[in-house]
């Protein structure tokens, strides 16, 4: 018996220092309807969402496109890299990436991070054993995950997603069986 994680890093936001209410831009909103007309095409059981509203309101279209309301999953927000804003965002996160264990003033670690998202995937795979589930969340804890699971996905995987990316993983039990992309902004139509 096979379980399907549709992880999805949001869409395109518009910047606000709001982590949870930021929104998506006018893009994000449109590529959040190519995300629900590639999603509808699946056998889908369930919706499960970061809080954060980026994340919902990419997920949002599908959720309603199969009657669900969306599951909050605090577990799968995005990792907090620091309590204040980083000088150099590229050598703050390409430093974390390097020591799984070091973390920035306020932040979290990759492995704290990557331990959060793994503990809610685990109890995902348990709870829709054999279902089909679409999950709402971002670029870094998403590959944090894919990456406890299979080490190729790592910094240099994660600086080339797309902003919306769909990533099928294919589980049986809690091993992972198979990673497929499903779709991403860079591929244009679906």
């Amino acid at each position: 018996m096979f379980t399907h994680l549709y992880f999805v890093r949001h869409a395109h936001s518009a910047y606000t220092p709001d982590e949870y209410g930021r929104p998506l831009s006018e893009r994000g909103q449109a590529d959040a309807k190519k995300v629900t007309a590639i999603l509808e095409k699946e056998k889908l059981d369930a919706v499960i969402s970061s809080p954060y509203k980026r994340a919902v309101q990419t997920v949002e279209g599908i959720a309603a496109c199969i009657g669900k309301e969306i599951a909050i999953e605090p577990a799968f927000r995005e990792r907090k890299l620091s309590a204040k804003p980083v000088t150099n965002f590229d050598q703050a996160i390409e430093k974390v990436w390097r020591n799984f264990r070091f973390s920035w003033e306020g932040g979290e670690s990759n492995l704290a991070a990557q331990e959060r998202g793994v503990q809610a995937t685990l109890q995902v795979l348990e709870k829709y054993a054999g279902q089909n589930i679409v999950i709402g969340t971002h670029g870094n804890l998403m590959v944090l995950i894919m990456n406890y699971f299979d080490k190729r996905f790592d910094f240099h995987f994660w600086r080339a997603l797309d902003m919306p990316d769909i990533y099928r993983l294919t589980f049986q039990c809690t091993s992972l069986k198979g990673v497929k992309r499903i779709w991403h902004r860079s591929s244009g139509g679906f």
